[in-house]
């Protein structure tokens, strides 16, 4: 044989032998089906892997939601704060209230002296990662009808994470420029009966009267509902009515998402307007305010 003959046999078993170690088509189609598989029957080796990856994911994921975007939180909280308070004390710097801005503040004594945040106007998500929202279009504080606010429960400073530890009574104080409003959280029983024992240490005698057995026998302190239920935050929540009639009284609601950890339900307290203080130059705050009064309180330590 000559040498260009040789060479071109070399070259040409060469290249089989380069096709040969690409798999066919079929090859590859049997490959796919051997670990779909082992996957359907549950290859131990397979299904480590893929939960070793899903839990890191999760893992991941938790981290983000429940300390980074606190992190984010706690700075635009921390930021609003401080012009809210800069314009309480320079009247001349007031302006409109806008979508983003904070006009007024919310304590919970039940969770502690340090609990408090601004609320801003407006309920979309890089709203709420501000802080709690008023939804626009519902009352005001201190007004007759309904100031809804919603807020986070994980992550985003979750201001709202301890909802489900308040009791009837325990108070929900708001803070605007000129004024203090008390509410206080709702009975959380149906009955007529047992809706006066819980409402009679807090409510005065025809409020809670009115409240155990009026027109607002139905509204709880409490209540888990679906996300598309808009009617809790109406002027008497349940009522289909957004108008505001005359003798109403002024509620708040908050709300939530639940159970913890899913955006499946929501979770609605309502609380009853039971005083209105004028701000006192001397700084005086509400009797609500002061410590050791709350049965939640006691729950949660």
């Amino acid at each position: 044989m000559s040498t260009e003959n040789t060479a071109t046999a070399a070259a040409a078993a060469h290249d089989d032998g380069a096709a040969g170690s690409r798999p066919t088509p079929q090859e590859a189609w049997e490959t796919l089906a051997e670990g779909n598989r082992r996957f359907v029957a549950g290859d131990p080796a397979v299904v480590g892997e893929l939960l070793l990856t899903f839990g890191v994911l999760l893992l991941l994921f938790a981290f983000y939601e429940s300390y980074w975007t606190n992190i984010a939180s706690a700075k635009m909280q921390d930021e609003v704060q401080t012009r809210l308070e800069e314009q309480w004390v320079n009247p001349r710097q007031a302006k409109a209230t806008e979508l983003g801005d904070a006009f007024a503040r919310m304590y919970i004594p039940t969770f502690g002296q340090d609990y408090q945040f601004a609320i801003v106007e407006g309920v979309q998500e890089h709203q709420l990662l501000t802080g709690p929202g008023h939804y626009p279009g519902t009352q005001q504080p201190g007004e007759d009808g309904n100031f809804a606010v919603a807020g986070h429960r994980v992550g985003k400073g979750a201001p709202f994470n301890d909802l489900g530890a308040l009791k009837a009574c325990d108070a929900i104080v708001v803070e605007t420029q000129a004024e203090w409003v008390t509410y206080r959280v709702l009975p959380m029983s149906q009955d007529p009966g047992e809706r006066r024992r819980e409402g009679i240490d807090c409510l005065p005698g025809e409020l809670n009267e009115r409240i155990a057995a009026g027109d607002y026998a139905q509204v709880n302190g409490r209540e888990i509902t679906l996300p598309g239920n808009i009617e809790v935050v109406n002027p008497i929540p349940g009522n289909r009515s957004t108008k505001v009639e005359p003798g109403m009284e002024g509620l708040i609601t908050l709300t939530t998402c639940h159970p913890q950890f899913s955006n499946a339900e929501r979770m609605i307290i309502h609380a009853v307007r039971t005083e209105v203080q004028p701000k006192d130059p001397s700084g005086a705050v509400p009797p609500a305010m002061k410590p050791a009064q709350s049965t939640a309180q006691k729950e949660v330590r």
